[in-house]
């Protein structure tokens, strides 16, 4: 029975040395987060609002921690990614976010926008911004260097 109990406290052990570990081996590669793996970013222009979209992959090590502790540190560490610090998580779960960010783009009335360059805190594989007129997608980029200005359908009065 002694045998027994301590078999599984050394299986317990390794399995969690092993969850500890494997976010720093995988730190090597940009487009990580910890246990996050980035796949694609396409953030969507409406008026002065973002809708962001994220698409990513979770180390499997980690599925058990979200069942057993839930999601915050998940979240936390797409805020952290996303560096966005106004913006609301509306969705989440293993696979996907979606983020609202309202004020994301500078209003000059009329319909018209500017929604200004941004800094990611990781590299983003894909990133797509899409405005109601164009669509501009980057590949393995921590930014959108550029800003982009847009008329919104709904013009102000």
């Amino acid at each position: 029975m002694q045998y027994g109990m301590r078999a599984i406290a050394v299986s317990l052990g390794i399995i969690l040395l092993f969850l500890c570990a494997a976010p720093a081996m995988a730190a090597a590669e940009e487009e990580r987060y910890g246990y996050i793996k980035i796949q694609e970013v396409t953030v969507q222009l409406r008026n002065d609002s973002a809708t962001i979209n994220v698409d990513y992959t979770v180390d499997e090590g980690t599925r058990l921690i979200f069942f057993l502790l839930g999601k915050q540190d998940l979240k936390n560490k797409l805020y952290h990614i996303i560096n966005y610090t106004d913006a609301r998580m509306m969705k989440v779960d293993l696979k996907s976010a979606v983020l609202y960010l309202d004020g994301a783009a500078y209003s000059y009335g009329k319909g018209i926008y500017w929604y200004p360059s941004h800094e990611f805190n990781v590299l983003i594989p894909s990133l797509t911004i899409k405005s109601p007129q164009v669509s501009r997608t980057f590949s393995m980029t921590d930014r959108f260097p550029d800003g982009i200005g847009y008329f919104d359908a709904e013009i102000e009065s």
